[in-house]
């Protein structure tokens, strides 16, 4: 499929791609000149970057930019490029991390799969091969972790639920409460939009570790336990509220 073909899908299926970046410096251009070859429904949104970020930025005024002031988390970021999208129209969004382990050809493979379901609302998720040289034992060991709990938490098996390189159906975000702010937010949302009985689902995507120059702002400690929280906070919701609405629908679908 041409180049020519995805652009004018993207446009006809109202697709914009939302990219979050904090000091990327070094991946960032080679990431966004990707997806202009694809689109130009682009959103960028600089998460108060120290780096020379907003003056590679600078060369891209056709784009649509934020620039937060200060660095407010990487959560804060989509959540304000999601807010941009839904005013301006669009009704889904593709995210893709700027730090260059994600591959903008790649986004095709978003939209075919969209427009195979007749544009519904559903959340795509890129999976990653985790098993692939170069992949740090702590990337691998997290999304296992992450994979058990969102099964928990909502009953849907998948084998990857930390990539960021996804397809988000906004008419759904708009009404979702949110109240992340870091890493977090990923897993919040799509935690979120399942219990809205909206179809979440995993597509195979490349990845790229080069530790030379991409940076990761994950950190951790401080992150890990922020989303072990948030676990916590979601097994209860899920004991609670989630369980019995599950097994309601099952019930009403059995008749």
């Amino acid at each position: 499929m041409t180049n020519e073909l995805i652009r004018q899908k993207i446009t006809d299926l109202s697709v914009c791609v939302i990219i979050p970046t904090y000091n990327n410096h070094r991946t960032l251009k080679r990431v966004v000149d990707g997806i202009m070859e694809l689109t130009n429904n682009i959103i960028i949104v600089n998460d108060g970057s120290t780096d020379d970020t907003s003056n590679i930025l600078k060369a891209y005024q056709n784009t649509q930019q934020i620039h937060l002031p200060k660095n407010k988390g990487k959560g804060v970021a989509l959540r304000e490029g999601f807010k941009l999208a839904i005013s301006l129209g669009y009704k889904f969004a593709i995210t893709i991390d700027s730090d260059g382990q994600h591959f903008p050809s790649d986004i095709p493979n978003f939209i075919i799969e969209l427009e195979q379901n007749n544009a519904k609302d559903m959340l795509i998720i890129g999976s990653r091969n985790m098993k692939q040289e170069g992949v740090p034992g702590k990337s691998s060991f997290g999304n296992k972790f992450s994979n058990f709990w969102y099964w928990i938490e909502t009953g849907i098996k998948l084998k990857d639920t930390q990539s960021g390189f996804r397809l988000y159906p906004l008419n759904v975000i708009k009404n979702l409460n949110l109240y992340t702010t870091k890493f977090e937010l990923e897993i919040e949302v799509i935690v979120k939009i399942a219990w809205k009985n909206i179809e979440v689902k995993n597509i195979p995507i490349q990845v790229l570790y080069d530790e030379s120059e991409r940076v990761s702002h994950f950190r951790p400690f401080k992150d890990f336990t922020r989303i072990s929280i948030l676990n916590t906070w979601l097994v209860f919701l899920t004991l609670i509220y989630y369980l019995p609405v599950r097994l309601f629908r099952n019930i009403k679908k059995k008749g």
